[in-house]
């Protein structure tokens, strides 16, 4: 391995693996503000749902200016609920706010408030199509900020890149792993397989400490299976990262009028992080390649496979030590 590839090793574990860590500090979590008509201009609210929070804690609403509070019950006159809605504390404790609206009629309108969209626009009437946008919008959102959270996740992605290197086969590992994650989240989301939690998570850090063992083979010149079929392991661990994916999903919980797509939008959002987070990779290993080459030992290209290892044997220890 020549000194410059060291270098890069280096440079990846450190920028990259500290750049998922600070990329979304908060938990992950939705709550759900219910609005009922109950008559013109009338109605009641109540938070319904928040993850793993009690509900609506931390979280203030401030209704449009012709709107009246007492208690739960918000009354808007004439004009009805038009307007302006505002959800103060969005991006502390919570990823977002959904708000639902369910009229007389049966019908409902969804609006989605989030740090970066602090406020929604409120018609006085059901709009069913901008409901089902707004989840899409919501759930592709969470799908991100859960793939860059998710700190076990880009461990394990970022030990296969050091596996399988920057070449043609990284294409095929990195589809395998999405094609596997996809199929239990699904599975497990639709309620086909049920999987308890914590097992799966102690899973998912041996699965990281499994492949960052297979790294530290190839380094020493004995190549296991992962190096040889990479697409494969990657494969058999995506489907235990789909379970893992499933358990965050099922914090936030379902709009049950929307599960098709809000379970589609919130995968195609992990794939967006993911893929985001794979590009900042390369480029990060461009950049590094074109700096000059630095004498360090030819031991030190183990250390960030071993880090990695050591990291992930101690979310083992920990995790298993919650069951």
């Amino acid at each position: 391995m020549t000194m410059p590839r060291l270098v890069r090793w280096w440079l990846l574990a450190a920028s990259v693996l500290l750049c998922a860590r600070m990329a979304v500090a908060h938990e992950m979590s939705m709550a759900e503000l219910e609005l009922r008509e109950l008559g013109p201009g009338e109605f009641f609210w109540q938070w319904t749902s928040s993850g793993n929070n009690e509900a609506g804690d931390g979280l203030s609403p401030h209704w449009p200016e012709q709107c009246n509070v007492e208690a739960n019950m918000l009354r808007c006159g004439p004009d009805g609920l038009t307007g302006t809605l505002r959800v103060g504390g969005v991006g502390d404790r919570y990823s977002a706010a959904m708000v639902k609206v369910i009229w007389q009629d049966g019908k409902s309108s969804v609006y989605t408030i989030t740090a970066a969209q602090p406020e929604a626009r409120l018609y006085g009437s059901a709009d069913d199509r901008r409901g089902f946008g707004e989840i899409a919008r919501a759930y592709t959102v969470l799908g991100i900020e859960h793939i860059l959270s998710g700190f076990d996740h880009l461990l394990f992605v970022l030990a296969l890149l050091f596996l399988v290197g920057f070449n043609r086969r990284l294409l095929l590992t990195i589809t395998a792993f999405t094609l596997a994650h996809s199929l239990t989240l699904a599975a497990a989301t639709l309620g086909f397989v049920h999987v308890p939690g914590p097992p799966v998570e102690a899973a998912i850090a041996l699965s990281i400490v499994f492949v960052a063992a297979e790294v530290v083979r190839g380094l020493r010149g004995a190549p296991g299976l992962t190096a040889r079929a990479p697409w494969l392991v990657a494969f058999v661990f995506g489907l235990l990262h789909g379970f893992g994916f499933a358990g965050a999903l099922a914090e936030v919980g379902l709009p049950q009028k929307a599960i098709p797509i809000a379970l589609l939008t919130f995968n195609v959002g992990v794939e967006l992080g993911q893929l985001a987070f794979v590009a900042a990779v390369v480029a990060v290993a461009a950049v590094c390649a074109r700096l000059p080459s630095a004498r360090l030992p030819r031991w030190s290209a183990s250390v960030p496979p071993y880090a990695i290892g050591v990291i992930a044997i101690f979310w083992v220890a920990e995790r298993v030590a919650s069951f």
